[in-house]
């Protein structure tokens, strides 16, 4: 009898201790699962206007009746560059909504009027606004190019006599950040190399590029686009260092990174990479490097972009745009 009347006890202890105190009951309340859903408050946002190059940054607000997974879509009207946030919850705050300018798929965002969606999964309601961009986010960093300007004289090109050669800058609507990129292609059948463009550090005015920061927090950042039906293209950027800060560079003595970017995607692409993450090649073949072995980007002397192509496979054809090095994280456009 003294043991059932110790485990009656027992599973009244267990069964109060499920309970607070007060009576509620831990997790979220049913109705926010399972309830049914509606808009409590409309889709609100902090400015009407935002200016990201000074830094402002915008967010947006709403109340559901339950928990949800949710969607905003920002597209901008002119230039067509889309942002998209999502989330899950009962409520949108500046915490989980925050635009900081960047683009979710090129191209990027101008000075513009952007159209601003919110949807919910599984639901027909649709909330709408707009917001007005005054000046596009800036990008620190140091941008080798985004071709806005023109060919810089003192940069260093070479084209092979094959055929459907077609390398220079272009200015059209397919350009993913500003107006202009760099497009590269044709046809070698008896080479690997179509073409290339040298970016020599004394384009800029300095006998090596003026980067900060070491190997370890340094990223190389280009968008690349992928020519639809072709996959040819292979891009080879060398990475050359003034190791003994002579203000040139000898190949036999100094440091020569590579980094090969076989393009067989379509479409725009960011592609960013750590710079100590560069590996040194041979032929496309892992090597040793002949200076001191370390990656020093404040070395850079020139970074080198070449055109290739299996001389087997064709026509090659690729563009690139928004060159750009950046420090403790890889480029957000």
């Amino acid at each position: 009898m003294k043991k059932y009347i110790t485990l009656v006890l027992l599973g009244m202890i267990m069964l109060s201790s499920c309970h607070k105190k007060d009576n509620s009951i831990d997790g979220p309340n049913l109705n926010d699962v399972y309830g049914e859903f509606g808009v409590i408050n409309t889709l609100g946002q902090n400015l009407d206007s935002v200016d990201f190059a000074v830094g402002q940054t915008a967010y947006f607000t709403a109340q559901m009746s339950k928990i949800i997974d949710w969607k905003i879509t920002i597209t901008g009207q002119t230039s067509g560059a889309v942002k998209e946030i999502t989330g899950t919850g009962s409520s949108l705050t500046q915490a989980t909504t925050t635009w900081l300018g960047e683009t979710t798929y090129f191209p990027v965002f101008g000075a513009e009027i952007c159209d601003v969606q919110l949807t919910f999964e599984g639901e027909d309601d649709t909330l709408t606004s707009t917001i007005k961009i005054i000046q596009s986010k800036l990008n620190p960093g140091f941008l080798i190019s985004d071709f806005e300007s023109g060919f810089n004289n003192q940069w260093t090109s070479y084209i092979q006599s094959g055929a459907d050669m077609d390398f220079q800058i272009k200015t059209d609507a397919s350009s993913p950040q500003g107006n202009s990129y760099y497009n590269m292609a044709g046809t070698v059948d008896w080479d690997y190399l179509i073409g290339y463009l040298y970016f020599g550090a004394s384009a800029y005015g300095s006998p090596q590029m003026p980067i900060t920061g070491n190997g370890d927090n340094t990223y190389f950042n280009i968008m690349i686009y992928g020519e639809p039906g072709s996959v040819n293209t292979i891009l080879l950027f060398q990475f050359q260092e003034d190791d003994d800060l002579s203000g040139g560079f000898a190949n036999s003595s100094e440091d020569t990174y590579s980094l090969e970017i076989p393009v067989n995607w379509e479409g725009w692409k960011l592609y960013s990479v750590k710079y100590s993450d560069i590996p040194c090649l041979v032929n496309g073949q892992p090597s040793t490097p002949n200076g001191n072995g370390q990656h020093n980007p404040d070395r850079l002397n020139q970074v080198n972009m070449l055109h290739l192509a299996n001389p087997v496979t064709g026509f090659a054809k690729t563009k690139v745009d928004y060159i750009i090095f950046t420090q403790n994280e890889p480029l957000k456009p």
